[in-house]
């Protein structure tokens, strides 16, 4: 285990310890800092701290440095499709039917998995299983998503998050024909209280907007592009369902009358902008939509 040390001085004193720690050790994110004082890894005169203790004059703060823990994570050959890369940032385009990271029970075959064959360096925040994961999009909603690479670019892109100004735009697929151009839905999302599997606009859940536009409409059928303002668990497919225009190919959402089961639901990831967590220039990608996308609208518009 390894261990820093300081003493207070005069024009520290007064100041958070969870402050100090973060103007002091400058080597470690502001969020593992935190993670270290919850797990009572930080103590000043030998007791544990908490993050909102006013420090004083010559008070000894020792943080100890817990040894980083084994990766059993296998890196796997796969042909991903990264769209950009530096030092700081990975833009990747998922394939449908591939989940993000590994999970108990199914530790292989994962975004993860591939990106660790490539990279050499992705962020540790989310811990072991989750490595440079800022953001997530479901195992058979295909596009892109942005990784980071070390721990400084992880909370620059969640801040982003946070702050609702990363760009997300998604083409849908869904079941009737939509009368009006535009729309958005601002309706909570939690837990569905009749099956924990799944997800459900509920009084109790997390605020969640979702604003949509038509870009095409057939027979039976509507294409829509989706700007998500937050990013909440199956946000869009829940959101569609609730005004009555589920998700085509969505056997969660839909119905068992669909089109394109076999792959999931018809949701793609197209455009994703962000600032430059170093440069703090603003970034902005687009992807192209699935072959079995494209197929199955070519048979719509026939």
């Amino acid at each position: 285990m390894e261990q820093e040390n300081m003493i207070v001085t005069e024009e520290l004193v007064g100041v958070r310890l969870d402050k100090v720690l973060n103007e002091s050790f400058e080597d470690y994110s502001r969020s593992y800092l935190q993670q270290l004082i919850k797990e009572g890894r930080v103590l000043i005169n030998g007791q544990v701290a908490k993050a909102n203790y006013k420090c004083r004059l010559n008070d000894q703060i020792e943080i100890n440095i817990p040894e980083p823990e084994v990766l059993d994570v296998i890196p796997e050959e796969m042909d991903l499709d990264i769209v950009y890369q530096d030092d700081y940032v990975i833009v990747v385009n998922k394939p449908e039917n591939m989940v993000v990271h590994p999970a108990p029970g199914s530790m292989s075959g994962t975004l993860v998995n591939g990106l660790m064959a490539q990279v050499t360096d992705l962020s540790g925040i989310n811990g072991v299983l989750r490595p440079g994961i800022v953001h997530r999009i479901d195992k058979d909603t295909s596009g892109l998503l942005m990784v980071a690479k070390n721990d400084v670019a992880h909370e620059s892109l969640v801040n982003q998050l946070v702050e609702k100004t990363v760009t997300r735009r998604y083409v849908a697929l869904v079941h009737g024909v939509i009368p009006h151009d535009n729309g958005t839905i601002d309706a909570p999302i939690g837990r569905d209280p009749k099956d924990r599997k799944k997800m459900a606009v509920v009084e109790s859940g997390k605020h969640a907007v979702t604003h949509f536009k038509v870009l095409q409409r057939f027979k039976e059928f509507t294409l829509i592009e989706c700007r998500l303002e937050t990013g909440r668990t199956h946000q869009i497919r829940v959101h569609m369902r609730y005004i009555g225009y589920p998700l085509a190919g969505d056997p969660q959402y839909g119905p068992r009358k669909t089109i394109g089961a076999e792959h999931g639901q018809f949701l793609h990831a197209k455009v994703l902008g962000f600032v430059h967590p170093k440069t703090e220039e603003y970034m902005e990608f687009s992807a192209p939509i699935p072959t079995y996308f494209e197929e199955a609208l070519a048979n719509l518009q026939k």
